[in-house]
């Protein structure tokens, strides 16, 4: 399975972060819709950097929200076995077959190509 593999490190894939009280300013939200928005699954952190600040990618924000189609993806993978650091680091892969990666096709709205190949690492 692919996610039984070692996750590279995520600072070469991601290349922004957004720390909660960021994320919360970037959104024009409370950091307790921020909060909420984690325990819905409909974003997931890590924590990142020498001080292991706990942070988003920057690129699950849109025009100022959250991209639609993250939560149920991370819904599919979650239920595939994934780890937070291991959904992340896929979602960052490029992947020649897109071609980019998984996060800049849902970005683009392609949700159901994307799914699909979620939903095939569980098997």
């Amino acid at each position: 399975m692919w996610h039984s593999c070692v996750v590279s490190s995520l600072n070469n894939l991601v290349t922004e972060w957004l720390s909660l009280p960021d994320l919360a300013e970037a959104l024009d939200v409370s950091i307790k819709d921020v909060h909420r928005l984690l325990d819905e699954r409909s974003i997931v952190e890590l924590r990142v950097g020498a001080r292991k600040v706990r942070s988003v990618p920057a690129e699950f924000v849109l025009e100022g929200r959250i991209i639609d189609s993250l939560k149920g993806t991370i819904t599919v993978l979650g239920d595939a076995g994934f780890t937070d650091e291991e959904l992340i680091s896929w979602l960052f892969t490029p992947d020649e077959s897109l071609p980019g990666t998984p996060i800049q096709a849902l970005r683009e709205g392609r949700k159901t190509e994307i799914r699909r190949r979620a939903q095939a690492l569980g098997w």
